[in-house]
């Protein structure tokens, strides 16, 4: 099984192909492509590659799906016996990614 970890939006994902992944918002309309070049590891099952820090032969290719916003969390300050309490809502702009290939360049 092909896969490879790739960075975007300061955080770490294993992708492999055919999968649909969710990321944090990335600045593309719906049905752009997408090239992710942050590969940090990349394996097909025999063979394994580590970046230091990046692999620059390696990318990611996806098609973005659609873009939309998170479930809310809700942030709570309460302080006891002085009646203070204030809650707040906050919803992540996210991205719905699809990978459809993985490729290793020379």
């Amino acid at each position: 099984m092909k896969f490879a970890i790739i960075k975007t939006g300061g955080k770490q994902y294993k992708v492999a192909e055919g999968r649909t992944m969710t990321f944090e918002k990335l600045p593309k309309k719906e049905g752009a492509a997408i090239i992710f070049s942050d590969v940090l590891l990349y394996s097909d099952g025999k063979q394994v590659k580590i970046g230091q820090p990046i692999l620059k032969n390696v990318k990611v290719t996806g098609k973005l799906i659609s873009q939309f916003k998170s479930k809310k969390v809700l942030v709570v300050k309460f302080k006891s016996k002085v009646r203070y309490r204030r809650t707040r809502g906050h919803r992540q702009e996210q991205s719905k990614v699809i990978i459809e290939k993985i490729t290793l360049g020379k």
